[in-house]
Order: structure tokens, then sequence, then C-alpha cells
């Protein structure tokens, strides 16, 4: 059996600079086996969920899910790994892979295979398992802030100090009001969507954050 969690998978092309020191890090944006899409691998809550990040062809939809109401979901941004727990005394992950070929969830396991390329096993009923390799196209992702913010932020120790007044001028004359200072536009929050990236921290993805699929 072949797997085919998008439509095909086999990957091409790698990501360079990356060190030994990451080979079993399963994070990161893999291209997959025919390279029509990116999954992005993050660690959310403690498990390592992957969810599209880029598509070969854009406005693909989930049309083979059998729940008639995902039909018409958009696959940019879906879940495709779900709920992977690390096995214990090995660089390996397993849980739950979702097929958009046939709308099919099966158990799967992931294994980093060096630095750049991350083997993926699926089976059906516990037998008839097949798998492929996904090649990196995006460095390793730092823990989500959405975990802390799950958490809830710490509390501030006490409010700030009020500033002192200033002291009273001689009134010679009207004095013009110094001008406001401008605002400066804000930072990117973490994992943020934009138009180069419009998935972002896919801990924060709906579908994701409330563990549902």
């Amino acid at each position: 059996m072949r797997l085919a969690l998008y439509t095909g998978l086999i990957l091409a092309g790698g990501y360079a600079g990356l060190t030994p020191a990451l080979a079993a890090d399963p994070t990161g944006d893999w291209r997959v086996a025919d390279g029509v899409a990116n999954i992005r691998v993050a660690q959310c809550n403690g498990s390592m969920w992957g969810a599209v990040s880029w598509e070969k062809q854009p406005g693909g939809r989930d049309e083979y899910n059998p729940d008639a109401s995902k039909k018409t979901r958009p696959t940019l941004g879906m879940a495709t790994l779900i709920d992977m727990k690390k096995k214990p005394g090995v660089d390996q992950w397993e849980g739950q892979v979702y097929n958009a070929k046939d709308g099919q969830l099966y158990s799967a396991t992931i294994t980093p295979a060096g630095t750049d390329q991350l083997e993926i096993k699926g089976c059906v009923m516990g037998f008839l398992c097949g798998g492929e390799t996904w090649t990196r196209v995006g460095p390793p992702i730092p823990l989500s802030t959405a975990n802390a913010m799950a958490k809830g932020a710490p509390k501030s120790a006490g409010a700030a100090p009020k500033a002192q007044a200033a002291p009273p001028q001689a009134t010679t004359g009207a004095t013009a009001p110094a001008p406001a200072a401008p605002k400066v536009a804000g930072a990117a929050k973490p994992g943020q969507k934009s138009a180069a990236d419009p998935v972002g921290d896919i801990c924060l993805l709906p579908e994701i954050a409330g563990f549902a699929h």
C-alpha cells in the first residue's frame, strides 16, 4: 500500500545549513513525495502535529472526506498528522495520519532519517503498511507560543509605580505643547499569518487547537 496523504508523496530537495544535532527533530516544513504540497510539523501541547502549509496547485478542497460538512473545506491549513506521541527510547512518533485521497484516518509513525528526511509509515487495520519519505524544505520550528498561551500567562507582581508630577513652571507666556511621539507599528506576533505564510503557527489552527478532525 502506498501512503498518499495529500495527492501522492515523495520529495525532492533539502534544506541547507542543518547540523547533525537536529537529526532527531521532526519539526519544520517537509515536501511531500510528489512535490504537490508541504506539510508543516510542530509540537503542540506535547504532541507532534502536521498541517498543509503550501500547495503547488492552490485552492484544494477536502472533497473525499466522508463528513459532508468538510467536503468543501480548504486543504491549505488542514491537519494531516494528528496527535503523534513520542515512543519511549526511540526517535519515533506515533499517532494518526489523515489521507486526503480517501478521507480516512490511519495509524502512522514518523521517524527522522538524518537532518533532511522524514520517514512516514501508515497501516490499515494494523497491517497492509506502506510509507514514503519526505524532504525538509524549512528549518526546525521552536516550541509554539500556543503551548504557553494554553497554560495562561503569569500574573504581574504588582502595579508599576506612578510617575512623579513635574514641578510647576513659571507662566511668563503660553508655551506650545510638545509634539506627540509618532506611533510605532507593532511587530508581527509569533506565528502570525502573512501573505507569504498564510498558515502561520499550526498550533493556533482551530482544528489542532481544538483537537478535532
